[in-house]
């Protein structure tokens, strides 16, 4: 078994080129996120192949938002499915809706707090309101734990200080814009390295470019997961 700490992102164009990839890591991942861009390509088939066929853990990234009714229908659909985990916008009308959808399913739901594209330029652009990033991405995170999140979706320079917030006891960081030293930056911003991720208390590690563009993805993915092992047994010995 994989370690499920590393989520590797299927950020490919068709739900084939997605069942190949988990074919070509094979056993160096067991948890896979497939997001909007493989919505119209088959993504939830896959979704549901990988899941009950291969028995893989399913992250499904769709950034829920709209009004409480229309969330919650949307949310009872999908975790219809039995994935586990299901991301959402964080503002706490969503959450708590997508809450009520999800009641009696073993699907998380993950509320997004500021995209890890984003910088403090982008928010202004978006007339979202001012002051300090990492303080926001806290306020958030902490609103949506109250409105019930299981998790939050974060990246790994605001994860020390949710980790740190009373509401955070018990639910999930989920860190995306994760890049090995090598590796380009590609569109994220506020990136860090498997390393760094989990000793500011990530709990899931989302890795896309890096494995599949990789002449290698399973060679890319093992050695992101030793990565991630070390990295866990300094935590421990430091504890």
């Amino acid at each position: 078994m994989a370690d499920e700490r590393l989520i590797v992102a299927l950020d490919v164009p068709n739900a084939l080129d997605g069942l190949q990839m988990a074919e070509r890591i094979g056993d160096a991942a067991d948890f896979y996120k497939i997001g909007l861009g493989m919505l119209t390509g088959g993504g939830m088939a896959l979704a549901n192949e990988l899941k009950q066929e291969h028995g893989k853990r399913i992250f499904l990234d769709m950034k829920l938002f709209d009004i409480p009714a229309t969330v919650e229908n949307a949310v009872r659909g999908i975790a219809a499915y039995g994935l586990d985990f299901l991301t959402v916008h964080g503002d706490p009308y969503v959450v708590s809706a997508a809450k009520q959808g999800a009641a009696g399913s073993d699907t998380k739901i993950l509320a997004v707090t500021i995209l890890t594209s984003l910088e403090r330029e982008d928010l202004d652009a978006a007339l979202i309101t001012q002051g300090d990033l990492r303080e926001i991405v806290c306020t958030r995170a902490a609103r949506a734990f109250e409105a019930g999140a299981d998790g939050v979706i974060c990246s790994a320079r605001e994860a020390a200080a949710i980790r740190a917030l009373p509401q955070a006891e018990g639910r999930l960081i989920v860190t995306p814009g994760i890049r090995p030293l090598d590796a380009a930056d590609d569109d994220q911003k506020r990136v860090a390295t498997p390393r760094s991720a989990i000793r500011d208390g990530a709990d899931h590690l989302v890795v896309g470019r890096p494995v599949w563009r990789a002449d290698d993805p399973r060679g890319a993915a093992q050695a992101i997961q030793q990565e991630i092992a070390t990295a866990w047994q300094s935590n421990t010995s430091f504890a």
